[in-house]
């Protein structure tokens, strides 16, 4: 079938067995050659297309609630409820979200781009519905990387404790983005090896099946089993739990998951049903990554794999440079640890990993813990290196406030994708980390402008601040720039770019939005302008701030991050502390989330493009 023409679900429940396999097909060929185009979550789509087919065959969306765990694993739940249509523009900017998204669509009840939050949302609906004294079903899909997240394990253990119904089926890919880790994981991996045996126990039950003899033995030889079996085999995690267990289903077999889900259906308790899955199902680059690199892709070519988006010459991205200047430092320091909660690939970890294996630790997604893990090891006298993205961050602000600034541990924290990230839009834009850490105690806030900045900081951060360190830097590809360990910084020490003094007309920036306003001063002459690069967020430099609110200057401060909490704020505040009056403009990102789409569009999208400015900076300027 031409999938573009699929308007709802409802066509599926007259399919066949074959029929549904053909679509499922048709699906992945589609998933393939439109992300090939556009970019997206690959991997995960591919892996989950039986799975949410069935889902929608037994269960009646939007009656029936059915919704995902992180959610970028929805494109066929979207192809199924008549997006296909629309899938030129996924992730592009006015178009289709790379997520399930409320105002897209009835079908969907929910909508994350942080994992472990279904579970939660789950209980809360299905208490709502039995309040409410209906009785649709709740589908929160979740993935066995998610279902270990501390929220996850909130959420289970409220709902083994309550009467209410949820249906929770595990999608067990064995992956996160890369290789998953943890006790979970130990107890899921044995409950794997009992597929093949489920398989020709259900093929043994058939046969017996077959004449009213062999039945009756059957019966009476399984009673004699059960009962052996519930004194002697330990029941599974879930049931500790107080939840029921299907499984584990083979996530590619339409029968199986027909009868698990329809059996789940019809129990009056809440169920895990368990489905083993195959990650990057169907395409062969993608089946066979275990690093995580088609997780997440640009467009590409389907036959070759090749990524379509050449990166520029003698540069690489800011995140792998950070990596590289860590691993050299973890050389040359015995007592250097690096902490990722599932993020190494994108986090550019891979050589850390390998070189030193007894000091890398990806905990899975649990940044709490990671950050927590880090203060301990602090601790100990241990220099641990913590490495999460600007967006996921926000799940630690407690652990870094109570558990690190408050006892002044000397952690270094990399806030990776800070700014506007692109494509996947208000759920990972990393606009609110400053405004969440800057009035945290005894933090030191750092974000560089280039590679060698950076790598400095870096070095001061290990080895002369006593504090804990936060570096924040943005998706982005730069030069890399060589740096000795020996080479430091000077704390809480901004710098002038173009002039030797300040004047009375100042611009400031930090980042990389330092590079386009040194663009901006020498396009438009402006001899008589200084920029000053603001690297150091926390503390602020009050030396050259008293110098300039001395001066009577008029200042500029320009950011890509939401407005209310930015460092022209911090700057305003430290005005009135000083009950000096200030001249200033900012821009940044007024009070509302930025959506998708290219970072250049999502700059002129938020009124920051430097060129549509142009005349009002000029004239803000020259005002007298």
């Amino acid at each position: 079938m031409n999938i573009r023409d699929i308007e709802d679900p409802s066509f599926i429940k007259t399919l066949s067995i074959a029929e549904l396999m053909q679509l499922a097909e048709d699906v992945r060929l589609f998933l393939i050659q439109n992300i090939s185009k556009t970019g997206g979550h690959l991997s995960s789509n591919l892996g989950i297309v039986e799975l949410t087919i069935a889902a929608h065959y037994i269960f009646s969306s939007p009656i029936d609630k059915i919704f995902f765990d992180v959610g970028h694993q929805s494109y066929t739940h979207k192809i199924l409820t008549g997006r296909g249509k629309d899938f030129d523009s996924l992730r592009q900017y006015n178009g289709l979200s790379g997520f399930q998204k409320r105002n897209e669509s009835i079908h969907d009840v929910w909508e994350a781009g942080h994992s472990s939050t279904a579970l939660s949302a789950a209980t809360g609906m299905a208490i709502a519905r039995d309040l409410n004294g209906l009785s649709y079903q709740v589908i929160p899909i979740i993935g066995d990387a998610s279902m270990v997240g501390g929220e996850s394990l909130e959420a289970l253990n409220h709902l083994g404790s309550i009467d209410s119904k949820v249906i929770i089926i595990l999608n067990d890919n064995q992956m996160s983005i890369s290789k998953n880790v943890g006790g979970i994981d130990n107890f899921l991996s044995e409950v794997r090896t009992s597929m093949t045996y489920n398989k020709a126990k259900q093929e043994y039950k058939e046969f017996m099946y077959k004449t009213a003899f062999t039945k009756a033995l059957y019966i009476f030889t399984r009673k004699i089993k059960n009962a052996i079996k519930g004194k002697m085999i330990k029941p599974s995690i879930f049931s500790e739990f107080g939840v029921e267990y299907l499984g584990p289903i083979d996530g590619h077999d339409f029968s199986d998951l027909l009868r698990a889900f329809n059996k789940a259906k019809i129990m009056d308790k809440s169920v895990v049903v368990h489905v083993i899955t195959q990650k990057g199902k169907g395409y062969t680059h993608s089946e066979n990554d275990t690093l995580g690199k088609w997780h997440g892709v640009s467009a590409f070519d389907v036959d070759t794999g090749e990524l379509l988006i050449n990166d520029q010459e003698n540069k690489k991205s800011f995140s792998q440079i950070i990596s590289n200047h860590i691993h050299k430092l973890m050389q040359n320091d015995e007592d250097i640890v690096a902490i990722t909660p599932a993020m190494i690939s994108g986090s550019k970890l891979e050589q850390i990993f390998n070189d030193f294996p007894n000091r890398s630790f990806d905990v899975g997604i649990a940044e709490a813990h990671a950050t927590t893990f880090a203060a301990g090891l602090a601790c100990s006298n241990k220099k641990p290196y913590v490495t999460i993205y600007s967006s996921f961050l926000q799940r630690a602000y407690d652990q870094i406030n109570h558990d690190i600034a408050r006892m002044k541990l000397p952690v270094v924290i990399s806030v990776d994708r800070a700014g506007l990230v692109g494509e996947d839009g208000e759920t990972h834009h990393g606009v609110f980390d400053y405004g969440i850490l800057k009035d945290i105690p005894n933090l030191v806030i750092f974000s560089p402008r280039n590679a060698k900045e950076a790598k400095k900081f870096l070095n001061s951060a290990f080895y002369d601040i006593k504090l804990p360190c936060v570096i924040r830097f943005p998706k982005l590809n730069l030069i890399d720039e060589e740096c000795e360990i020996s080479e430091r910084i000077e704390i809480a020490k901004w710098k002038l770019i173009n002039q030797e003094d300040i004047t009375s007309k100042i611009m400031i920036a930090y980042g990389e939005n330092i590079t386009m306003l040194e663009c901006f001063i020498k396009e438009n002459n402006l001899q008589n302008v200084t920029l000053v690069d603001a690297c150091f967020l926390k503390p602020l430099d009050g030396e050259l701030l008293d110098k300039i609110l001395a001066k009577k200057a008029k200042i500029v401060c320009y950011e890509t991050i939401l407005k209310s909490s930015s460092l022209s704020s911090s700057i305003l505040e430290y005005a009135y502390e000083k009950q000096v009056p200030i001249t200033m403009k900012s821009y940044g990102i007024t009070d509302h989330y930025t959506p998708q789409g290219s970072i250049e569009q999502l700059i002129k999208h938020e009124g920051l493009q430097l060129s549509d400015l142009k005349n009002e900076i000029l004239e803000y300027f020259n005002d007298e």
